[in-house]
């Protein structure tokens, strides 16, 4: 049992900065192969970990068992009550199906992306010049939300993760519009096995998407950092 005082349910104040928080317990929404792969790093990494989908949770424990063991089903609002931390890994049409108000004020991971040939065509997404994260962003305008592992393939993130100084550690980008989301994110990312690149704006991560130029390439911390500097609207 962890010494740690209980935190606030990732609920922010100006009295208290995100990067200040300890993340212990984490709501993953989604349980198909990305969010399944999302937390079983997680478990690994030492975090409490619950699991939510579409249907009953009793229903989705059976799963959970073979594909997450450890991790816990639950309704996603009651998931989102008990964590410090929640990440999105639905399929981007299903994300209307998402109550906004049950994410308000709290420190959201956007894991997903835009795949026409799953999702449909959606308006809004096939609009986003600056990727999908801004549109996120719109449709839940009172979370805080943090892009990352959206850029590695869901099969390459548990056997890519190792230690930190390893000569073989890969490197995350973590992007968002508050600084204090983004440090708190990042440590979360160090602790999984990868080394944290932040981006300091949803509106500059299109080159972590399908068809860019991170998207499932497996870079180094220093490669990433190179990526990053390209000023928006170069190759």
């Amino acid at each position: 049992m962890s010494s740690q005082p209980p935190v606030e349910n990732l609920r922010l104040s100006p009295a208290e900065p995100a990067a200040a928080r300890s993340v212990q317990q984490v709501a993953v929404i989604g349980a198909g192969k990305v969010g399944t792969v999302v937390a079983r790093s997680l478990l690994e990494a030492g975090y409490r970990v619950t699991l939510s989908g579409s249907g009953d949770p009793a229903e989705l424990a059976l799963m959970i068992g073979i594909l997450a063991p450890g991790a816990e089903a639950r309704w996603t609002a009651d998931a989102v009550a008990e964590a410090d931390l929640v990440v999105l890994a639905l399929p981007l049409h299903r994300l209307p199906d998402l109550d906004p108000a049950l994410l308000a004020g709290r420190i959201v991971v956007d894991s997903m992306n835009y795949w026409p040939p799953v999702d449909g065509s959606i308006a809004a997404f096939d609009a986003a010049e600056q990727g999908s994260s801004p549109v996120v962003q719109q449709m839940f305008p009172e979370a805080i939300v943090v892009k990352t592992f959206n850029h590695t393939g869901y099969h390459h993130l548990e056997p890519d993760r190792r230690p930190a100084g390893h000569p073989e550690r890969l490197g995350l980008a973590v992007a968002g519009d508050e600084p204090g989301a983004v440090a708190l994110v990042a440590g979360l990312v160090d602790r999984l096995g990868y080394d944290p690149v932040p981006v300091d704006s949803l509106a500059a991560t299109r080159f972590l998407e399908p068809g860019g130029p991170a998207f499932g390439a497996r870079l180094t911390a220093a490669e990433l950092r190179e990526l990053v500097a390209v000023p928006a609207g170069r190759p």
